[in-house]
């Protein structure tokens, strides 16, 4: 089984033949990929990660194991797709609600994706004098966030272990040879991976960016890898449009935008999938939103948003598409009791699965939204695992990597986030910007 993706749903405003049409146009968009010949080509390393990382999956697990064996908590530091990648995945498999028992997983926290005093306040409070790693994610070694809680958080980690192992407890993840990340690392003997030149940030998720996270946490990074390199197969390696889904979901987005439907909100029915919406705001906010252009990408967490957002997302400004996360199988198995007095009118639903009520609401939703005059694609999860979780950010990484040159942008820088930089910069008074 694999990922898929429905536009049944998007007819009422593009015709199949349309899309299958901008498809076929858009082949070509996919070999300037592949040739690395398009527009921001020296950054398309990414590309051939499935095999590549695979190269790499023994190692770390062995630093993994290493780190869960010597401190009950890590620390990633870093921001943007220097850990939200990670976080995606992690928040996707891990039980919703910890469990209190002592078969509880390796806690993974992340830092460095804000400068809030009362957010690393509680962190050093949470970790307390016990030991803790630290896997530290930056190129430069120099972004403020991150920068900053490292600086912190190895202050608090130098009273927690011993002088002797201190370096032990640091992994740096950074460049190959120049930044301060890798100055500080050689001069004090962390275990290091590297972040290839070629690579950026918001697709680096199959990278040890990515990947030594999700192994710390305890999770099968073999078959995350696998599940990519199924989906390059049909995406990256098809050049048939019609059974290529990254193209697909590259030509319905662009078409729909051109009809003027600004915003696409991605939606998803099951809350451990929150932060597969975060990381993907910034795959494709960073990657498309530029000279003037692009969909603003916004995300729901459905039924729950249904009760805040439903509202505008049924009658407001008709700019919206939607596309909804649609797992089908659960990990786990709960049935709605009967009740005597029936208080509530719920008897009716007595003896079905939360699964299936929580199906219909979304079956319910998108004919009411489409109804609505909102266009609906759905990308259908067969169950949220490892696997699966490889093939759906893989697949997003290469329609997000079309879409940007449908659009006519480079997908593959970000001149705009360098902007609010300078203003804090100078706000502090930092000399020579």
């Amino acid at each position: 089984m694999q990922i898929d993706i429905e536009l049944t749903n998007c007819s009422r405003f593009v015709s199949e033949n349309e899309v299958v049409e901008e498809a076929v146009k858009s082949i070509h968009h996919l070999e300037a990929l592949v040739k690395r010949t398009g527009p921001g080509n020296s950054f398309l390393g990414w590309l051939d990660l499935p095999e590549e990382s695979s190269l790499l999956t023994e190692k770390i697990n062995a630093t993994a194991e290493e780190l869960r064996s010597q401190a009950p908590v890590t620390v990633v530091i870093g921001i943007g797709g220097s850990y939200l990648g990670a976080r995606a995945v992690i928040e996707s498999l891990r039980p919703p609600i910890p469990l209190n028992d002592n078969k509880q997983q390796h806690e993974v926290l992340f830092a460095g994706q804000n400068i809030s005093e009362d957010f690393h306040s509680s962190l050093l409070a949470y970790l307390g004098d016990k030991p803790f790693n630290i896997i530290v994610i930056s190129k430069s070694g120099t972004t403020t966030e991150p920068a900053i809680a490292f600086r912190i958080l190895k202050k608090q980690l130098e009273n927690n272990v011993p002088a002797s192992r201190l370096n032990k407890h640091i992994i740096a993840i950074t460049d190959s040879e120049k930044g301060a990340l890798r100055l500080l690392a050689d001069r004090e003997g962390y275990a290091t991976y590297i972040i290839p030149d070629d690579i950026g940030g918001r697709y680096s998720v199959l990278t040890p960016v990515g990947l030594l996270p999700i192994a710390v946490a305890g999770y099968n990074i073999s078959e995350f890898i696998e599940g990519a390199k199924h989906m390059a197969a049909i995406t990256r390696d098809n050049k048939i449009a019609d059974s290529n889904p990254s193209l697909l979901y590259a030509a319905v987005r662009n078409l729909l935008y051109k009809k003027g439907k600004l915003i696409e909100i991605l939606v998803n029915y099951e809350p451990s999938m929150h932060f597969i919406a975060e990381w993907w705001k910034q795959l494709f906010g960073e990657s498309e939103g530029k000279e003037g252009k692009g969909i603003f990408p916004a995300a729901a967490d459905l039924t729950t948003d249904l009760h805040s957002l439903g509202q505008y997302m049924q009658d407001g400004e008709r700019i919206l598409i939607e596309t909804v996360l649609s797992v089908k199988s659960q990990r786990s198995e709960l049935t709605i009791p009967p009740d005597y007095e029936n208080l509530d009118k719920l008897n009716y639903i007595a003896g079905k699965r939360l699964s299936e009520v929580n199906s219909k609401a979304e079956e319910g939703t998108i004919m009411a939204h489409v109804e609505g005059g909102v266009p609906v694609i759905r990308i259908i999860i067969p169950l949220i695992n490892e696997r699966y979780l490889g093939q759906l950010l893989y697949f997003f990484e290469i329609s997000c990597a079309i879409s940007g040159y449908i659009l006519g942008v480079n997908p593959f820088d970000q001149p705009g986030v360098e902007a609010y930089k300078k203003n804090m910069f100078r706000l502090l008074g930092k000399e020579n910007q």
